[in-house]
């Protein structure tokens, strides 16, 4: 699945299942909320603290799955194509960081 085929798939079943697009603003709360969720996954597997019974059977990429349907709602409520974006943000880091992370002396 293409990036342009998944924001075409969820506006569809947005209009669909859905039956609408929540707003913008709630869905960026539900957003913050979903990477939350991915955090508090993220710290338990791979950080120190440790998995409370309510933490368990979680998916890591079911989270952060949740987290792309959000923001894929969002792109497609504010008109950007993700496709673009991604490509355009790519060229920004090649030209910004084309030296930048060879040269860190702490990835080495």
């Amino acid at each position: 699945m293409t990036i342009q085929q998944a924001q075409q798939q969820v506006d569809e079943w947005i209009k669909t299942v859905g039956v609408r697009y929540f707003n913008e603003l709630t869905n960026l709360g539900i957003l913050m909320e979903e990477v939350g969720e991915l955090s508090r996954l993220m710290v338990r597997t791979y950080g120190e603290q440790s998995f409370k019974e309510s933490d368990k059977g979680k998916d890591l990429g079911d989270e952060m799955a949740d987290v792309l349907w959000v923001l894929i709602c969002l792109a497609n409520q504010t008109g950007v194509d993700l496709t673009q974006a991604l490509e355009r943000n790519f060229e920004k880091k090649n030209i910004r960081d084309k030296d930048r992370h060879k040269n860190n002396d702490k990835l080495i």
